[in-house]
């Protein structure tokens, strides 16, 4: 039951995070760089007390993945934050949720991970449910069509950052390894932020609120609950657990910005509740059997 709850608690955090970044006044590239920082400040201290003695002995290649990992962690923010500016909400995350196919073909060829037919009909009901919920929202624009371009990117880069995470967790603990991640995504973040020449100070204290909220419940509760059930399930069924967040998503716009769901939303809600429940239906163990986590 443990790593359901973890998922649970992950995707109910990570709902959050479009809410959030709306009532944050800021660029894009600060907003993402603030949210690694300051996940970073509680992550890294917190490794260096716990976990000093297991930091020690990482290979040179493990560390150059993990530096890879939060480069794709990085990217993804970037281009998922600022792709909000360019289109609507629910269109973003919609096509941010083309995530799981990425990740179940690599996983497939990459890991040995099999497709099963519940897996694969919990994906392709999940991708209708999202598509409905967003179908009302997309537009014909240049601009939209940019912003919905940046999303597909974007989940293109979390799919990466997914992968790596699975195999990287299987030879360190939570803290070393979120540690490393966060950090490097963070500078990443910062020294972007400043080529492009934003300014960190001189927002408003709502926008200050904001960040903080972003960095604690997406990010350090909602990114390393979620990193935490890589450990003990496959990362395509992490990746179909995370469809939920368009349902999140759109009962928080609903009762923090007012937002009221159409008919299509809630029709694809439920369709996404209803793939994540197939995709469910066997236990983790049975579709890893035969293949081993690594």
């Amino acid at each position: 039951m443990r790593p359901y709850l973890g998922l649970s608690l992950g995707v109910l955090a990570v709902s959050f995070a479009a809410v959030f970044i709306r009532l944050a006044d800021a660029p894009p590239l600060v907003i993402a760089a603030y949210r690694l920082c300051l996940a970073s400040f509680v992550i890294a201290p917190a490794a260096l007390v716990r976990s000093r003695k297991t930091a020690v002995g990482f290979s040179r290649n493990w560390a150059l993945l993990a530096l890879l990992a939060g480069a794709f962690l990085a990217l993804h923010f970037a281009l998922w934050i600022t792709s909000l500016d360019y289109t609507t909400v629910a269109s973003s995350v919609v096509l941010l949720m083309a995530n799981p196919m990425f990740v179940a073909v690599a996983s497939h060829w990459l890991d040995g991970e099999r497709l099963t037919k519940h897996l694969m009909v919990g994906i392709g009901l999940a991708l209708i449910g999202a598509i409905c919920i967003g179908y009302g929202d997309f537009a014909l624009s240049v601009r939209a069509l940019l912003g919905d371009v940046l999303a597909l990117l974007s989940a293109l880069a979390l799919g990466g950052y997914m992968l790596m995470g699975r195999r990287l967790r299987a030879q360190a603990n939570l803290l070393n390894y979120l540690a490393l991640v966060y950090t490097s995504a963070a500078v990443i973040l910062l020294i972007s932020a400043t080529i492009a020449g934003y300014d960190f100070f001189g927002y408003s204290g709502t926008t200050y609120i904001m960040l903080v909220l972003l960095a604690v419940v997406p990010q350090l509760i909602g990114h390393s609950s979620l990193n935490w059930a890589l450990r003990l399930m496959p990362a395509t069924f992490v990746t179909v657990a995370i469809l939920g967040e368009p349902v999140g998503a759109t009962l928080l716009a609903y009762l923090i910005l007012a937002e009221v769901p159409t008919l299509a939303e809630m029709g694809g809600g439920l369709l996404i509740l209803c793939a994540i429940t197939v995709a469910f239906w066997q236990r983790p163990e049975q579709l890893t059997r035969g293949s081993p986590m690594r």
